[in-house]
């Protein structure tokens, strides 16, 4: 979606990242797959760490949270089987990287952050990469994000002891949520 430049040795690591880590560890769905291979996770990163964007691990980003694994958006992404059309919840949008995968994928995207410091990097740097299907929302995700339900998908991005009831109320009727 970026008018910028690609960088090629950027754009090398991320085509054996798709290879590897996803087309290589059961990832299928052509569309995810493409996906993953569109959304550039170096412009996601702290920049300190953009050598190490397509790493096959999560990398902080700063305020104790992290960017998730390449195969884990991708697996999240593919349980959800968006087929374009979809209003999605990102919840525990951290960097936006999440976020910008699922833009690729479906319709409308909302994004939560319990970080304000987060949620404002991460919308910046989703106007400049041209996502702007993606509203950025600062709040507790726990709860969805009430007054913009309902959502035909939840991605979860955070870890909890069990499934929030706020978020299973914010689904749309035959909706999916993937934590």
């Amino acid at each position: 979606m970026s008018d910028r430049p690609a960088d090629p040795a950027a754009a090398a690591a991320r085509a054996e990242m798709v290879a590897r880590q996803l087309r290589g560890r059961g990832i299928h769905d052509e569309r995810v797959l493409a996906a993953m291979g569109r959304v550039p996770r170096e412009e996601f990163v702290p920049p300190e760490l953009r050598e190490r964007a397509y790493d096959d691990g999560a990398l902080p980003i700063g305020y104790g949270q992290t960017i998730s694994q390449p195969w884990v958006v991708a697996a999240i992404c593919q349980a959800l089987e968006l087929r374009g059309g979809e209003r999605v919840l990102d919840v525990g949008a951290g960097s936006g990287y999440s976020s910008a995968v699922l833009a690729e994928l479906a319709a409308e995207v909302v994004a939560v952050e319990l970080v304000p410091e987060l949620a404002r990097r991460a919308a910046r740097t989703l106007a400049r990469l041209g996502y702007e299907r993606v509203r950025v929302r600062t709040g507790d995700g726990s709860a969805g994000v009430p007054g913009e339900e309902p959502f035909d998908a939840i991605a979860v991005h955070a870890a909890a002891p069990r499934l929030p009831p706020g978020l299973v109320a914010q689904l749309r009727p035959g909706g999916r949520l993937v934590a």
